[in-house]
């Protein structure tokens, strides 16, 4: 029971927003040393705006707060969609933590760490305050004249408030939710899937075991020749809360894949947007490709085998019991646990052959996709008669491991029950043929069978699906390890190092004794590399293909951590200053095919290192910097200007159009340190030069990388 409170009484001050924060975490399953390792709850310094400390303390304690502006004729229907949310109120000088929504109101973590109800209007009426205090004179003086009841009054004022606050907007709102790439296991708990687990399996359990019994009566009464209508009601009674649990059960694990599925795709998203640049480079678009196949298979095979493999475990505990409960039935008992030995070495092998065709496909699939994307060098270099060749050098072993693959499945799936139909009949055959058993032993013994069998199958299937899903996990690791690398906290650092960086007078970048290996090569890429950039420098490095230029850019920029030596920006590490202040200060603008135009309009791709949505000083100063650039004719051109959609499917723009877009993109993010590599190649002489001195005007310091 959550007792009810005033909202005051729950409410947070702005100065212990850091410890409101902790407090959701800690009731999130935080662990206490991960609270403390993380750096605590010190507000940043007091030059940071409330929006600023609640991202930059969310970060630290692995959580994400995404800001949302709620329409003010929306904010009832944003309330009533419950938390986890950080709601400000008292014009941001208070703040009110959401848990979740409840019956009565809103569940509310208070300053005490307990959890209370307050009433949803009263959060909305301080939360619009601000904006409705010019109106309610006025308003309330209009419904004084036209002489509106009092019963009716409130109704009234919330109406005409919605209709005259249509373009209002409530900005000090925060959604709060742990990262995707926390603990599964705890983000099953904070979903309440553990809950659908134990409610899909208990509710199946009892089903079965209700609907064993009222066989049981029937046939018992058979049997004995005493069918009274009390005990056949009796059973229709227990048959029929059978059947209402298995319905239960199936819904319950219905919602169990949904949630399940939801939790999966994130989590991999997750994973996929925090891969190491360096290793989706040294990967193939074939590799990606298969991954993207696997993730889906552990979706599908995981939801569709994991409940049958419960469901058939939970038929086998009664199928074992029904047997064990006469002494007729003990051997054939005994007999059933051997077989399910024999089965998990089946299943054994059907696994290493699964893994091996999974691997088969995989590479397959990376081959093809690589020969599809190099097609046309194919054909003009390879003679026609050569040109099949690795593909059938590659079907054949795959061939053949699908031929085991489907041995193995089909001794899985249907040698396993119907084997074990026969050997349990003939076991407890001669029992009843003998007569060492009673009629109601005997049909117990083969009830036990019967189940079993009818448990096996099921098993075989479940398993089936299971250990796909297992391979695909372990194809998708990468991406898991990913989330949870980024979950763990990249961008944990304090920002009260921001100012100290700023004010530094010395080197802007320093670099000692740097070294780098890449993992498929043997000799150092970069061998004691030594470096020092000042402030308003201009740099111009030059070298041969391989020679490292990128590798050394990727690591000034923070794209790929230094494997031996020391790197300090401002007279800070990486772990002290945080990745993501690190890419503030120091932006690259890679090689071409590295960068991208994504499908949106032009003015999005060139602020995405700004802020989002935009306001009018930051598309002045893009029309700017782009007329600087020699991309005037192309905003003229263009019959939406800076709204004008770009990309596969809209305006179409040349290789030079691109990479000044993306030079632009870099110069208007206003970073310490700009990189350029080898962003000129695509440029006429004469607008090379006049590319090459706006960012000699924009960039305060610049390194232009570039071919000898």
């Amino acid at each position: 029971m959550i007792a009810a409170a005033p909202l005051d009484q729950v409410a947070w001050s702005a100065l212990r927003l850091g410890e409101a924060i902790e407090a959701f975490a800690r009731y999130h399953g935080a662990p206490p040393a991960a609270l403390v390792a993380r750096g605590a709850w010190a507000v940043p310094s007091t030059a940071f705006t409330p929006g600023d400390c609640v991202e930059h303390l969310a970060n630290h304690h692995g959580l994400e707060a995404e800001a949302v502006v709620v329409p003010y004729p929306a904010l009832d229907r944003f309330l009533g969609a419950g938390g986890p949310a950080l709601l400000g109120i008292d014009d941001d000088t208070r703040f009110v933590l959401v848990v979740r929504r409840a019956r009565r109101g809103l569940v509310v973590l208070g300053p005490d760490d307990r959890l209370r109800t307050i009433p949803t209007d009263a959060v909305q009426a301080r939360m619009g305050q601000a904006l409705e205090a010019s109106m309610v004179p006025r308003l309330d003086a209009m419904l004084d004249e036209v002489g509106i009841p009092a019963r009716k009054r409130q109704r009234a004022r919330a109406s005409l408030l919605r209709q005259w606050l249509q373009a209002g907007a409530i900005q000090s709102c925060w959604l709060l939710r742990p990262r995707p790439g926390v603990s599964l296991w705890r983000s099953v708990r904070e979903r309440g899937l553990h809950r659908h687990i134990l409610q899909a399996g208990a509710a199946h359990a009892i089903g079965y075991g209700l609907g064993l019994l009222a066989v049981s009566l029937i046939g018992r009464g058979f049997l004995l020749g005493r069918l009274d209508p009390g005990w056949l009601y009796a059973s229709g009674l227990l048959l029929l809360l059978s059947i209402l649990l298995g319905l239960f059960a199936n819904f319950t694990a219905g919602q169990l894949a949904i949630g399940f599925g939801v939790l999966l795709k994130q989590r991999l998203l997750y994973g996929t947007l925090a891969l190491d640049p360096a290793e989706i480079r040294h990967q193939g678009a074939g590799q990606l490709l298969g991954r993207v196949i696997e993730s889906d298979a552990v979706e599908t095979l995981t939801l569709g085998g994991g409940g049958a493999l419960v469901f058939a475990l939970i038929e086998l505990c009664f199928a074992g019991a029904v047997l064990f409960m006469r002494p007729a039935g003990r051997l054939a008992g005994l007999l059933l646990i051997l077989w399910l030995a024999c089965a998990a070495s089946l299943f054994l092998r059907y696994l290493r052959r699964r893994r091996t065709w999974t691997r088969l496909r995989l590479g397959m699939t990376h081959d093809l996709v690589e020969r599809i994307v190099g097609h046309r060098t194919c054909l003009v270099q390879e003679p026609p008669s050569r040109r099949h060749e690795a593909e059938e050098a590659a079907l054949s072993p795959y061939l053949d491991a699908s031929r085991d693959l489907d041995r193995s499945q089909t001794a899985l799936a249907a040698l396993v029950p119907r084997g074990w139909l026969v050997l349990g009949l003939l076991v407890v055959a001669p029992f009843i043929i003998g007569g060492r058993a009673d009629l109601e032993g005997a049909a117990l013994c083969i009830a036990g069978v019967v189940i079993a069998y009818r448990a096996l199958r099921s098993l075989g299937a479940g398993l089936v699906a299971t250990s796909g899903a297992l391979i695909a996990w372990q194809e998708i690791a990468p991406l898991h390890e990913a989330a949870a690398r980024a979950a763990r906290g990249e961008d944990t650092a304090a920002r009260l190092c921001v100012d100290r960086l700023e004010q530094r007078e010395q080197a802007l970048v320093e670099v000692e004794h740097l070294s780098i290996i890449h993992p498929h090569r043997t000799s150092a890429i970069l061998r004691d590399c030594a470096l020092r950039i000042f402030p308003g420098d201009r740099i111009l490095l030059e070298g041969d293909s391989g020679s490292g230029k990128s590798t050394l850019a990727s690591i000034l920029c923070g794209l790929r951590p230094p494997q031996h030596g020391t790197l300090w920006l401002g007279g800070l590490d990486r772990q002290t200053l945080g990745l993501k202040e690190w890419r503030r200060h120091v932006v690259l603008v890679p090689q071409f095919q590295e960068n991208y135009i994504l499908s949106g309009t032009l003015a999005f791709n060139l602020l995405l290192g700004r802020r989002w949505p935009p306001e009018p000083a930051d598309l002045e100063q893009a029309a700017e910097v782009c007329e600087a650039l020699g991309l005037g004719d192309l905003l003229r051109r263009m019959p939406s200007g800076l709204d004008q959609i770009v990309g596969e499917t809209g305006w179409q723009l040349s290789h030079g159009e691109k990479s000044r877009i993306y030079m632009a993109r870099a110069l208007l993010q206003e970073a310490e340190l700009v990189i350029l590599d080898e962003s000129f190649g695509a440029l006429d002489p004469e607008t090379l030069q006049r590319s090459l001195g706006c960012a000699f005007e924009r960039a305060s310091t610049l390194m232009v990388i570039a071919h000898p």
